[in-house]
C-alpha cells in the first residue's frame, strides 16, 4: 500500500477568549489504506477533518496519536523520506500571483534538489503536459483559475513522486475546467501515479475515484467504491414532498417493495431497489390514504443517500 494509517487522531486547542482554552479534536481515530496506483477520495463538509488528514499524511503537522505509513516511510520518524516521494496541491495552490508560472516551476524543481538545466528540462516537459508552453511567462494574477489550478498541479509534480495529494482540486472553477482537471487526474493514475484527493462534491467523488472514504467529525462513516456504497442504500430513491409526512413515512416504511424510509424536514425519501416497478404501487398506497403529493421525484441512488443514511443529514446541506 502507498498510504497505511492506523488510529490517526489530530486535537487542537482553540483560543475562546478571556485566557479560556477547549480542545478540538479534528481527527479521531481514521484508519486508512490506499493501494499503488488508485485514485482515493476524502469526501465530507467543510470542517469534517479532511485536510488535516492529509496534512498530517504529508507530514505538515504532526499526529496526536496514531500511526502512518507513505510510500513506506513513518510520517513522523522518516518525514524527509516521504516528502521526497509526494506532490502536494494545497487549495491555495501554492502560485505566486505576482511571478510567471514558469519560475514558480523552476523554483520547486530547484528547491527539490534538481540543477538549473534539470529544472528547466523538468519544467518544460510539465509545461507541455498541461498546455501552459503559450502563457508559461505571463505573471499569474493575470491567468484564469483553471491555468492557475493547472500550474499549481504542475508544480506539486515537479519531482514525478508516486503519490499526488491534491486538496479540494477543483474549488471555484467554472465546469469546463474541472472537467478538464478531471481528466488530468485521471491521466496521472494512467501514468502510474497514486492520488489522493479531498473534495466535498459529490459528483467529483463520484466520477473520479476508484474508492473513497466519506469523513464527518473527524471520523471515517462509510467506506468503499462509489458503486458498493450506492448499493448499499438502493438502487433508486424517490423523493416527496407532502402534507401528512409523518403518516406517509409510516405507511411507505409498511410496504415490502420499499427498503427504507428517511423524513428531513419537509422532505421525505423512499429507497427501493427498482423505483420504476416500485413507483406505481407507492402512488396507489399514497392514493388510498388521501394523501395529497406536493412534488415528487424519482433518481439513482447517489453518494449524497449514503451520506444521509449514515450521519443522518444532506451533504449538500452541510457543505
Amino acid at each position: 500500500m502507498i498510504i497505511e494509517a492506523n488510529d490517526l487522531r489530530k486535537t487542537f486547542i482553540a483560543k475562546r477568549g478571556r485566557g479560556k482554552t477547549e480542545e478540538v479534536q479534528a481527527v479521531q481515530g481514521i484508519d486508512l489504506g490506499v493501494e499503488a496506483g488508485e485514485i482515493f477520495a476524502a469526501l465530507g463538509p467543510n470542517g469534517a477533518g479532511k485536510t488535516t488528514t492529509v496534512r498530517m499524511l504529508a507530514t505538515f503537522t504532526a499526529p496526536t496519536s496514531g500511526t502512518a505509513r507513505v510510500a513506506g516511510f513513518d510520517v513522523v520518524k522518516e518525514a524527509a523520506k516521504v516528502r521526497e516521494n509526494i506532490g502536494y496541491v494545497s487549495q491555495a495552490g501554492g502560485v505566486d500571483d505576482n511571478a510567471p508560472g514558469l519560475e514558480s516551476l523552476m523554483l520547486a524543481a530547484r528547491l527539490s534538489g534538481m540543477s538549473r538545466k534539470q529544472a528547466r528540462i523538468r519544467s518544460d516537459e510539465l509545461l507541455q503536459a498541461f498546455s501552459l508552453s503559450e502563457i508559461a511567462n505571463r505573471p499569474a494574477k493575470t491567468l484564469s483559475g483553471g491555468q492557475k489550478r493547472r500550474f499549481a498541479l504542475a508544480i506539486g509534480l515537479v519531482t514525478k513522486p508516486p503519490l499526488v495529494f491534491l486538496d479540494e482540486p477543483t474549488t471555484g472553477l467554472d465546469p469546463q475546467n474541472r472537467a478538464n482537471l478531471w481528466d488530468e487526474v485521471r491521466d496521472l493514475r494512467a501514468q502510474g501515479t497514486s492520488v489522493l484527493l479531498t473534495t466535498h462534491y459529490l459528483d467529483e467523488a463520484d466520477a473520479l475515484c476508484d474508492r473513497l472514504v466519506i469523513i464527518d467529525h473527524g471520523k471515517i462513516v462509510a467506506e468503499g467504491t462509489p458503486t458498493e456504497l450506492k448499493k448499499e442504500v438502493a438502487g433508486d430513491v424517490v423523493t416527496l414532498r407532502l402534507k401528512g409526512i409523518d403518516e406517509a413515512r409510516e405507511l411507505l416504511a409498511a410496504q415490502d417493495y420499499i427498503k427504507e424510509v428517511r423524513a428531513e424536514d419537509d422532505v421525505l425519501r423512499a429507497y427501493l431497489d427498482d423505483g420504476e416497478h416500485g413507483l406505481p404501487h407507492l402512488l396507489r398506497a399514497l392514493e388510498e390514504r388521501n394523501l395529497t403529493l406536493d412534488s415528487i421525484s424519482l433518481d439513482r441512488a447517489t453518494l449524497d443517500d449514503v451520506f444521509l443514511r449514515h450521519t443522518g443529514r444532506s451533504l449538500r446541506d452541510a457543505a
